[in-house]
């Protein structure tokens, strides 16, 4: 069983998460990427409140690859500073979980 992880980012557009997302899955960085739409952030940068549309990226992945997705979000995405958070799996189907450990190899 692999060690999940799922990494949370968000994009400008939708363009820009389905080639981001298409490359993390190209380059076995991710299992999978499901991009929801339409998501309204609401933020502070640079001491000023913005408000943006964005696309949501939740990133399948596990720890090994972790860093490697990092930099190459980072690479990338349009953001000067982009999100990138990741949560830890506490559990879920071994069957996926298997599953996400064979997307990534």
């Amino acid at each position: 069983m692999t060690i999940a992880r799922l990494a949370i980012t968000t994009t400008a557009n939708r363009e820009e998460a389905e080639r981001i997302a298409r490359t993390l899955i190209e380059e076995r960085l991710a299992a999978c990427v499901n991009i929801l739409d339409n998501v309204r952030s609401i933020y502070r940068w640079q001491g000023a409140v913005e408000s943006a549309d964005e696309s949501l990226l939740l990133i399948k992945t596990d720890q090994q690859h972790i860093e490697l997705l990092r930099e190459r979000l980072t690479e990338l995405h349009s953001y000067e500073l982009p999100e990138f958070l990741v949560l830890e799996v506490a559990g879920g189907s071994s069957a996926y979980l298997d599953w996400i450990a064979a997307g990534l190899r």
